[in-house]
């Protein structure tokens, strides 16, 4: 199994005004983009290709959207990359470049 191209956790992912959970995981693997919970269970995944990142016009820099099967989700990751060796998510701008970079390559 290959290495994840992009992987955050403690990552709060919400659906409109709800939380689905506060300590989540969102993955890039094989060419599939996976939303999971913090105890690893898939809440949505979607091939790469088909998911939509972007970053909300009047949201601060630590959101990102995510469309995903139809459904919006929002990501609250990080403002800004953790220092190396500290805990916590990367910046919602990585996210959003993993994905079209992932997509861009073909899976």
């Amino acid at each position: 199994m290959a290495e994840p191209e992009f992987t955050a956790s403690g990552v709060r992912i919400g659906k409109r005004m709800r939380s689905l959970t506060r300590a989540g995981q969102v993955r890039i693997n094989d060419g599939r983009v996976e939303l999971l919970t913090s105890y690893g269970s898939e809440i949505d995944s979607a091939p790469v290709q088909a998911v939509r990142a972007s970053k909300p016009w009047f949201g601060p820099d630590d959101k990102a959207l995510a469309d995903i099967n139809g459904k919006r989700y929002q990501l609250t990751l990080g403002e800004q990359d953790p220092a190396p060796g500290e805990p916590g998510p990367p910046a919602a701008r990585r996210f959003i470049e993993a994905v079209r970079r992932a997509a861009n390559r073909g899976g």
